[in-house]
């Protein structure tokens, strides 16, 4: 039987388009949506973020390493390939539902410790997401800004510009998910093509014009003392490259629009993975080399042609203004569309925490209104930051490493769990290396913890006020009796009156103590068949649940016992059960709680107990609004 209250949309409302699709069922949500695709169509959809990142990668390379960039972006796809897809591939094998690092390091946490590090995670994977989402759209901004053919009126109306484009964006969300993934799959076809000629035409002009290449080398040797020298330096400035290992969290995070069973789903998925880090390692390699020898280094800095967007500057140079518009109208368009990826994986990954923690309401099971949230977010983070790309960047490669470390130290213990020496070595190097990673982009570009601390904290105050106000829900998704229990309440025919018993001791004076305490204070009748019941409270950080109610015989007693996450809501669950199964309204008797009624809320919101008596009445009015068939509380 399931309790639980559901939100309910009304048919031709506003209410029921926000709603449409509207999961609350826990298996489902796990399941994700009905409608799912093929892992290269998926592939597509976080490849926006991923493959997007050509667009300035090797600008950035270029400006972090100087002629050192082809070295330092070997060494960050060796940390890709060898790293990142290493972890990501064993966190889908262990996450097949979309859960991904967080999951795993959530069982690590008992109770509350581990929801609030839960809600930490979540911050940085805002962060993330969000900010995936508004950078990549200012560098759009900035791709169409800088195009000879735009007019001069939209000069200086970069915020403008971007704004619109996120707007844009959630407009594809809110028409649906599948749309979303069909722009995706054209959008990464013509760009990857579109850059593969690019890319070929450059390297054609190298082989051309072999010069630069050995210009190239004399900087090198003129510049640095040894090739240990160069391999050192290069390693000190890979950090700074970090925005080019976006896109795995996502892929992770939307497992559950694979198509396929769990174990299709999980090849799938790491399929997906690794052909979108072997394309990326090919198209990192071949442009920061191309750039480098290619093109001058002041072009590179801000201000220059090649400032933000090297390959665009390749193609207008080597293949005319005509086709290096048709480049930007690509590179514009993947970098508006990257935000589909982060906002896929934020719908996605959402209702698996937030919701089932009582820390968010049911309507973030639904895809529109969370699209309508985080599209606000990023309005407000566009207009704070002015839609500067630079400003932003902190904080999403901050984001970036903290999700690969956090999966990088799951994965790790997961290997020393089960034994795999080799495996837990391996790991711990890549989680060392990302500890340095992290650290020192921490240290150069500190901005991007403060902004992730900001989404730590409102992810944390807004999900602990969310669990106050909801409470007094129900929370109790089904009851189930044994078959003792069953008997008890047959035996009962009809005639129930319960005894809430805090349970202690329980030994035979606490039961006769208690039985002897309600005639005394309800009258009772000692004719009438009670039965007693004791919740108990082994996680109170939990939030909906399922009852099964144990019978148990002591010292001649009838006792039903629980085990919930609260107390009151658990009686008051279990009272509707046994008033729909009978027939008749079954009645519960209390004595009053001693003690300051703030602390006793305090201790109910944080233990799960507190003054059950009125807390246990407060949900039944909440659950039945007919007095007639609301099960009776008795306080003495």
């Amino acid at each position: 039987m399931v309790l639980a209250k559901r939100p309910a949309a009304t048919e031709g409302t506003l209410r029921s388009w926000l709603l449409q699709g509207l999961q609350t069922d826990r298996g489902q949500i796990e399941h994700g949506p009905h409608v799912k695709h093929p892992w290269w169509r998926v592939m597509c959809l976080t490849g926006v973020d991923y493959f997007s990142t050509l667009g300035y990668q090797p600008g950035i390379a270029a400006l972090a390493a100087g002629f050192l960039s082809p070295l330092a972006t070997l060494f960050l796809v060796a940390l890709t390939l060898l790293g990142a897809l290493p972890v990501y591939r064993r966190v889908a094998a262990e996450s097949p539902y979309g859960q991904g690092s967080i999951a795993m390091l959530e069982k690590l946490a008992p109770q509350w410790w581990g929801k609030i590090f839960v809600l930490a995670l979540l911050g940085f994977a805002a962060t993330d997401f969000v900010i995936t989402m508004t950078l990549s759209a200012a560098d759009a901004t900035a791709h169409i800004l800088e195009n000879p053919f735009v007019p001069d009126f939209l000069a200086g109306r970069r915020v403008i510009v971007t704004l619109v484009l996120l707007a844009a964006l959630g407009g594809v969300f809110l028409m649906g998910f599948s749309e979303a993934i069909g722009i995706a799959v054209l959008l990464v076809l013509v760009y990857l093509a579109l850059n593969a000629v690019v890319v070929a035409t450059a390297l054609t002009r190298v082989v051309q014009a072999p010069q630069v290449v050995v210009d190239w080398q004399r900087a090198l040797s003129l510049d640095f003392s040894s090739p240990l020298t160069m391999i050192g330096l290069s390693l000190l400035v890979m950090p700074k490259l970090a925005l080019g290992l976006s896109g795995f969290e996502t892929g992770v995070a939307v497992m559950p629009v694979v198509k396929g069973e769990v174990g299709q789903r999980i090849k799938g998925t790491k399929r997906m993975l690794t052909v979108a880090a072997s394309i990326m390692s090919v198209f990192l390699i071949c442009s920061s080399f191309v750039t480098t020898v290619l093109i001058p280094h002041e072009e590179f800095e801000e201000g220059g042609r090649a400032s933000g967007r090297a390959l665009a500057y390749l193609a207008h140079g080597y293949l005319g203004d005509w086709f290096g518009t048709v480049y930007d109208v690509s590179t514009i368009t993947i970098l508006w569309f990257a935000g589909a990826s982060a906002m896929a994986g934020l719908i996605n990954l959402v209702p698996r925490y937030l919701p089932r923690y009582g820390m968010a309401p049911e309507w973030t099971g639904a895809v529109r209104p969370l699209v309508l949230v985080f599209s606000v977010i990023a309005f407000a983070i566009t207009i704070i930051f002015d839609a500067d790309v630079e400003a932003q960047g902190g904080a999403y490669a901050t984001g970036v490493l903290v999700l690969m470390l956090s999966a990088a130290v799951a994965v790790t213990l997961s290997a020393y769990k089960k034994g795999q020496r080799g495996a837990t070595a391996g790991f711990s190097l890549i989680t060392a290396v990302l500890v340095y990673t992290l650290v020192d982009n921490v240290i150069e570009r500190p901005d991007g913890v403060k902004i992730a601390s900001f989404f730590i904290a409102a992810i944390v105050v807004t999900s602990l006020i969310s669990r106050a106000t909801r409470s007094t829900e129900l929370r109790v998704t089904e009851v189930r009796l044994d078959a003792l229990a069953e008997q008890y309440v047959n035996d009962a025919c009809g005639d129930l009156h319960l005894i809430a018993n805090e349970p202690h001791q329980r030994d035979q004076d606490e039961y006769h103590d208690k039985l002897r305490e309600t005639w005394l204070n309800h009258r009772l009748r000692s004719s009438e068949p009670v039965l007693f019941v004791e919740v108990s409270v082994p996680d109170a950080s939990e939030f909906e649940t399922e009852l099964h109610v144990r019978g148990e015989e002591r010292y001649g007693h009838r006792i039903l016992t629980i085990e919930s996450s609260a107390v009151p809501n658990s009686l008051a669950a279990l009272l509707l059960h046994l008033r729909d199964r009978t027939g008749s309204v079954p009645h519960i008797y209390f004595h009053w709680t001693e003690g300051n009624p703030v602390v006793a809320m305090l201790r109910y919101l944080v233990f799960g107990g507190g003054d059950v008596p009125p807390l246990t009445r407060e949900v039944l009015r909440q659950a039945e609004p007919d007095l007639e068939r609301r099960p009776h509380v008795h306080v003495g």
